[in-house]
């Protein structure tokens, strides 16, 4: 008799990934809710942002370049930003 084979459950691993105002608030509702099987992550320029964030993964983007404070909606602040985080985004 042929024993069965182990069967393993795959199960997709899902990041959602909040950047900025917006993508942390997103996140911060997500986790309100209850959302389970997912991993949060938050990045933000922004340090006090950050600091309301409910995810218990966060990164700080530019903390040179912008001191903690936003990017004031500025592209290339925000750019400039994630290339100095980029180690830690990747």
């Amino acid at each position: 008799m042929t024993a069965k084979p182990e069967i393993l459950e795959m199960r997709p691993k899902i990041t959602v990934v909040g950047v900025g105002g917006a993508g942390g608030n997103a996140v911060n509702n997500m986790i309100a809710e209850g959302l389970q099987g997912v991993e949060f992550v938050v990045a933000n320029t922004d340090a006090q942002a950050l600091s309301m964030s409910k995810s218990s993964r966060l990164i700080q983007l530019g903390a040179h370049v912008t001191e903690g404070l936003g990017a004031g909606s500025l592209p290339q602040v925000g750019s400039a930003a994630a290339e100095e985080s980029i180690d830690e985004i990747m």
